[in-house]
């Protein structure tokens, strides 16, 4: 009889994390749609891309468009002000998955002990200005599967950029996500789809000339620079199927999104 009894246990055990698990998730979720009758930050301009899944999920400090059949978001999208650049050190928090996708979105459970990091499409970094701001980007509809090489090498070095252009022009706009390709890479028992590239296209308006940039890196490793990985956002917008600035007039719209002009950048 004894040698069942530590299975037994273990089992017991198992299942007993799992049920407080689920209470917290039930909790956060409680919690989190009562929070949401705060007000949303109001945006100075807010031109998202077209959705082409049809759920458009908008959070206080970023707006994404979730992809069910892959279980993460098609498009993140979100605006950098120069109020934007305080810094507070905040607790990093728990990933929780995000009460406001219809269809659920995928558990941070997928990603354990898959061999890929949680990496996020809005930046925690990005959002240090105001505890809720920075918390919510730890929601689940806001990672996608990263290799841990890529996540913290050449995406790193690109989301620092940003925050440096930030600095210098003060009023950004930034939509951001994953390629999946034919890619029939999954992780986790929900089958989150891993990427075979990720794209960025930051916009600078507002006070003087308008300028976009857009960037397409494969889901590797890489020792090359930033540079080598500029694209026309018309390419990123052929891939996908969607079209990012469709509020911009059409001239401003063409002109902006179908050139390269890394010298505008200092990159």
């Amino acid at each position: 009889m004894k040698k069942y009894t530590y299975p037994l246990l273990i089992a017991l055990v198992t299942v007993v994390f799992y049920f407080i698990e689920k209470k917290l998730d039930k909790d956060y979720y409680n919690d989190y749609k009562e929070s949401t009758n705060d007000s949303v930050e109001s945006h100075s301009f807010n031109y998202l891309p077209t959705s082409t899944t049809g759920q458009i999920v908008e959070h206080a400090y970023y707006t994404l468009s979730y992809n069910e059949k892959h279980e993460q978001a098609e498009w993140v999208a979100y605006e950098l002000l120069k109020k934007h650049t305080a810094y507070n050190d905040f607790k990093r928090p728990y990933f929780e998955v995000d009460p406001l996708v219809k269809t659920n979105s995928a558990s941070w459970r997928n990603y354990k002990n898959s061999g890929y990091d949680r990496g996020h499409l809005c930046p925690a970094a990005d959002r240090r200005f105001n505890k809720k701001a920075h918390d919510e980007t730890f929601l689940t509809s806001n990672i996608s599967p990263q290799k841990h090489e890529f996540n913290a090498g050449i995406w790193n070095d690109l989301e620092k950029k940003v925050r440096y252009w930030l600095k210098k022009d003060m009023q950004l706009f930034v939509v951001t996500g994953p390629v999946f390709g034919n890619s029939k890479k999954t992780i986790g028992s929900e089958q989150v789809t891993v990427p075979t590239h990720f794209y960025k296209v930051i916009l600078k308006y507002g006070s003087g000339s308008p300028k976009m940039i857009a960037f397409l890196i494969p889901h590797h490793t890489t020792s090359r620079k930033l540079k080598q990985f500029v694209v026309k956002t018309d390419k990123i917008e052929s891939l996908l199927g969607i079209d990012f600035f469709s509020k911009l007039p059409d001239n401003l719209e063409d002109k902006l999104e179908s050139k390269i002009d890394v010298g505008l950048w200092l990159l």
